[in-house]
């Protein structure tokens, strides 16, 4: 315990914490709503995994939370199990939260078999365009309510879903009856008798859902951005302006405070003050957070199969995200994370979270660091953030409910903009192509189409790019050449010139794998049936993969089938120990065909095989 807590930094611990927690609190409030939950799960998110993350994770200094890349895929899950779950946000929410719990899950089991210290070889062209396409995704998706125009409330765009709305309501009753098993065509009046209890309210939130959902994400927020501009509201515009002029002028002024904080206080106290007619963020509830029992309840393994490669890869990026944001504290502090014991802490905090309705979080740079310059030392600085939002929840939730919502909205356009990473961009031009490729692929497909799947293409493309390149290098390297392109070695001069015509030598210098196969596979169409025997020189080939390994299979079976001899030099063991488990040794090269040295194979053919 000692360790764990150590109290002779206390006071830079507790100020720090203080600090970091109220740097914290309008970035959990935004990427709160952002995720489509609420502002109360950002909150909660940001209470427990803060304070859990620190007590069990290693990195001293470290502040976690909701951050923007964590946030963006949650908001892609978020959205997909609400619309499986017909658009209730209620009925969805067990699903959620079992999803985010398994995050958490998989965490732990990276920390505990060690997987942690590996997470630093993801490539950095993957990470870049993950984290470009995070700030535009952010970005262009509060162009909406920047603009004060939320789809589902504009009346004349919802009426266009009236007639798909009512499609989807019938199917659901149409669905509903198979599986009761009455048929319909033979019974008509009951699914009449079920319709004509369709309220206009349901098709209407139906039609709403439908609405929200055509103009959910980047290509969704474009589209419909012309009528965005045709119903602007310039009060919630106003508002999200002060905002973001706010944020970057007060850095121009003092970074003591930090300009978020700033911003969220004047322009709220603005629109409260002055009693202007805006819309504020969704209602906080005031009292202790209470965990969501139904998730244990309703659990059930077909629910959340489709989603565990998405747990997964938000498993994969909180822990990326978590990492780096150490690596940045070991360099500020002269000190050394611990990065299977961070993964735990991540994977605890954000299963705890979960369970109370929290969204997930990771390691978060700017709260780290400005913990770091308040004087955090240890553990303590991570667990008094937690603390301080936890005491924000219970005394000022009413309070922080009357928050604009256009605020947020602006705060998180700040966020969009800075965690773009302009130090890949700029690099374009100088950049292998490859490595280009990788990064507007995943760019690209994480702005458009799927986070997730984005990330999975790009590493996909950036391991196979990597294998080409390594195997390139490694072909130069191994020099398995054409048997015309063969120069017989210092110990060859002496090879019987009779024998020349008849017996060809062929040598193997570095590892024979998938990259350097082809060439050895011309082996068999270069040796002439006249020939008697080849004699494989092995003692430069350390290495022989499962392509390699087959290759020789095949050229030794052709020559074989041809009555051509094959004589072994001084295989290695690794190559030796794979050719015997597949019996090419003794099945194909018999262990007398096998010698040490080159002199005495040369001796053996010239007294014992028979010349064709």
């Amino acid at each position: 315990m000692k360790k764990l807590f150590d109290f002779k930094h206390f006071k830079g611990d507790l100020f720090g914490g203080i600090t970091a927690g109220i740097v914290a609190l309008p970035l959990a409030l935004a990427f709160g709503v952002s995720s489509g939950l609420g502002p109360s799960a950002g909150l909660y998110g940001a209470i427990f995994v803060s304070f859990f993350a620190a007590l069990f994770g290693g990195t001293n200094t470290q502040i976690s939370g909701p951050t923007a890349p964590m946030t963006a895929v949650s908001m892609v899950v978020i959205a997909g199990i609400i619309a499986v779950n017909d658009g209730d946000i209620n009925k969805a929410m067990p699903a959620i939260l079992t999803v985010f719990i398994l995050a958490g899950l998989f965490q732990i089991g990276l920390g505990l078999i060690g997987l942690g210290k590996y997470i630093r070889y993801i490539p950095y062209p993957v990470v870049s365009g993950f984290m470009t396409a995070i700030g535009i995704i952010i970005l262009i998706t509060q162009i909406l309510p920047t603009l004060g125009y939320y789809p589902k409330e504009d009346v004349a765009f919802v009426e266009m879903f009236k007639p798909q709305a009512e499609e989807i309501i019938l199917d659901n009753i149409l669905k509903k009856e198979a599986g009761e098993g009455i048929l319909v065509l033979e019974d008509f009046r009951e699914t009449i008798i079920r319709a004509e209890k369709i309220t206009s309210n349901q098709i209407l939130a139906e039609s709403q859902t439908l609405a929200a959902k055509e103009a959910s994400g980047v290509l969704g927020s474009l589209k419909v951005f012309p009528r965005a501009l045709q119903n602007i509201n310039w009060l919630e515009l106003l508002l999200a302006f002060g905002t973001i002029f706010i944020i970057y002028g007060f850095k121009r002024i003092t970074k003591v405070i930090p300009s978020t904080l700033v911003a969220l206080l004047v322009m709220s106290g603005i629109a409260v003050g002055f009693k202007l007619n805006y819309r504020p963020i969704e209602e906080i509830p005031s009292g202790l957070p209470i965990p969501n029992l139904e998730i244990f309840s309703s659990f059930s393994f077909s629910s959340i199969t489709p989603y565990i490669f998405t747990a997964l890869t938000l498993a994969l990026l909180g822990a990326i995200d978590s990492l780096l944001t150490s690596v940045v504290a070991d360099n500020m502090t002269k000190t050394k994370h611990k990065p299977n014991k961070e993964l735990i802490g991540q994977g605890i905090g954000n299963s705890i979270a979960a369970i109370f309705g929290g969204i997930p979080g990771a390691g978060a740079t700017i709260r780290t660091v400005v913990n770091i310059n308040a004087g955090g030392k240890t553990r303590l600085s991570g667990m008094i953030a937690g603390i301080i939002l936890f005491i924000v929840l219970l005394a000022l939730g009413p309070v922080a409910s009357q928050i604009p919502a256009a605020v947020l909205a602006g705060i998180l356009i700040t966020v969009g903009i800075g965690v773009m990473d302009y130090k890949g961009l700029k690099a374009i031009p100088y950049m292998p192509k490859p490595e280009v490729i990788i990064m507007l692929v995943v760019l690209v497909l994480s702005s458009v189409w799927n986070l997730v799947y984005a990330v999975g293409i790009g590493l996909v493309i950036a391991s196979l790019m990597f294998m080409k390149k390594m195997g390139d290098l490694t072909a130069e390297r191994s020099d398995v050449k054409s048997l015309l392109n063969e120069k017989a070695w210092d110990d060859e001069a002496t090879f019987p010139l009779n024998l020349k015509e008849k017996v060809f030598i062929k040598h193997i210098k570095g590892p024979l794998f998938f990259g350097s196969t082809s060439e050895f596979q011309q082996l068999a169409k270069q040796i002439p049936d006249t020939a008697s025997a080849v004699i494989i020189r092995m003692g430069r080939m350390a290495y022989m993969d499962q392509s390699g390994l087959y290759a020789m299979e095949d050229v030794l079976v052709d020559l074989l089938q041809r009555d051509i001899k094959v004589f072994f030099i001084n295989p290695l063991k690794q190559p030796q120990y794979l050719m015997e488990k597949i019996d090419i040794i003794p099945d194909l090269v018999p262990k007398e065909n096998i010698f040490k040295d080159f002199n005495d194979c040369v001796s053996w053919v010239k007294n014992n095989l028979e010349i064709k």
